[in-house]
């Protein structure tokens, strides 16, 4: 039984208490000493803040920063990791970055979204956002709307 398959979203984890396995649920952190037998439920709602990079390409090429936007999807992308390696890095915050070139109407609140659900938000996106870890940020994602990369807050 060391390496049993266990329905999505569970952790098995070891008791430092007691030293028995027990069970983790790791989208609410609630964990049960019974072998789960469905897959963990996962948050109903989140909250994150994202930077959003236009292209040419993207659903709606303007912003309030830029009336006609030209740059090519892989410009976008190479935009985007180098804004997530100087937030990695910390030579930077998600927010001062979000606010200064986030290409969505959220960049002047840090690139802050507020809470939403499923069904919200452009299917990639969801998916990315609801498999975060509160404070973990994301891989740049692509939608019709450009490239993001999502820091999940809540």
């Amino acid at each position: 039984m060391a390496d049993e398959e266990l329905p999505a979203g569970w952790e098995k984890r070891l008791s430092r208490t007691t030293g028995q396995h027990y069970y983790l649920n790791i989208y609410t952190k609630e964990s049960q000493w019974d072998v789960p037998d469905k897959p963990a439920e996962g948050p109903k709602e989140v909250q994150c803040s994202h930077l959003l990079v236009k292209h040419a390409g993207s659903r709606r090429p303007s912003s309030w920063r830029e009336e006609n936007i030209t740059r090519t999807k892989e410009e976008a992308l190479e935009l985007v990791k180098s804004y997530r390696e100087q937030i990695v890095s910390g030579k930077a915050t998600f927010a001062e970055l979000a606010s200064k070139y986030s290409d969505c109407s959220s960049a002047k609140r840090g690139g802050d979204l507020g809470p939403f659900g499923r069904g919200a938000m452009q299917k990639p996106f969801e998916q990315a956002a609801f498999a975060l870890r509160v404070g973990k940020l994301s891989t740049p994602v692509h939608t019709d709307s450009g490239v993001h990369i999502i820091h999940r807050t809540a």
